[in-house]
């Protein structure tokens, strides 16, 4: 009742933020799907072609690559470096020895330029000069090393490898979690004997699953929109075997073939919210942290 009352007010604080929405997200949002439909070069005006475009693109070999590669940099990142994330976090929140300085250490990467390092990365897997074969052989490895750039087999790992390890943004959100959870819980199950892995399998995982499934989710959300590392370290190579999406849509706008390169965002922007709504239903959203202070 109270509103229904107040529904001019509440209607009137909300449409700032309706009005920004609209512009700035549903209008790029239906740009993008509709020029998708078209044939148009960014200068002469956009010729009709219905769904042709994504037909073109079912069609083509390399998108279907590159559609597998985004799903595989989605889950690598949403399981792999959200693991080694909430491992790290819980492993802080013990407050060890220098516990603060290592915090620090582990999300120094995310102020660096991810030019600089793809830069580093480049570096260091360098098949005559990297540091990585140099410590194969040196350990008497020399059958392992690689052209890891240069080489299907490896090349997709080797630039999935160098963004999982950086795990300091989400490493931060988890300890933020891990952090607010009373002392009490701990020293009511050390008295109860459970050691220090049954305390973190059954309160720390319970207590931060929601923040849990938010860190997988935003990290599948950059999973799907990968671009930057590729780009720089293979630009798709070799043979495609690294190319995604959004390397697709850049390359298909430096040729100016924008209805294609629309078409492919739209395929982004579906297959994206399909996987995360999808991830999101399987794991749900039970937030227990919540549930423990109401």
């Amino acid at each position: 009742m109270t509103l229904h009352k107040h529904w001019k007010g509440i209607t009137l604080f909300l449409l700032p933020a309706v009005i920004l929405y609209a512009a700035f997200f549903i209008y790029p949002l239906g740009f993008v799907f509709s020029i998708g439909l078209t044939s148009w070069n960014g200068v002469t005006a956009p010729q009709f072609r219905g769904v042709q475009n994504f037909v073109d693109l079912l069609m083509n070999g390399t998108f279907r690559l590159s559609v597998r590669n985004n799903f595989i940099w989605a889950l690598s990142l949403g399981f792999l470096q959200i693991f080694l994330a909430a491992l790290v976090a819980m492993i802080l929140t013990r407050r060890p020895s220098g516990w603060r300085v290592l915090r620090t250490i582990y999300f120094l990467p995310n102020v660096i330029s991810q030019v600089a390092i793809a830069m580093l990365w480049m570096a260091i897997y360098n098949a005559d000069h990297g540091i990585l074969n140099q410590i194969l052989t040196s350990v008497g490895l020399e059958h392992l090393t690689h052209n890891w750039l240069g080489e299907i087999e490896t090349a997709l790992p080797a630039v999935i490898a160098q963004q999982v390890l950086y795990i300091g943004y989400f490493m931060i959100i988890v300890l933020a979690g891990t952090m607010a959870i009373p002392v009490s819980f701990y020293e009511a199950a050390e008295i109860d004997g459970a050691n220090v892995w049954q305390q973190e399998i059954h309160i720390t995982l319970p207590m931060v699953r929601g923040i849990l499934i938010t860190a997988m989710t935003l990290a599948m959300a950059y999973g799907m929109r990968h671009f930057e590392a590729t780009f720089l370290m293979t630009a798709g190579g070799p043979a495609n075997s690294t190319s995604v999406m959004g390397l697709m849509l850049y390359n298909m706008m430096g040729h100016l073939d924008y209805g294609h390169a629309n078409a492919v965002g739209a395929f982004l922007i579906i297959l994206g919210g399909v996987l995360i709504v999808t991830i999101r239903s399987l794991l749900g959203r039970t937030d227990t942290a919540a549930e423990a202070r109401q």
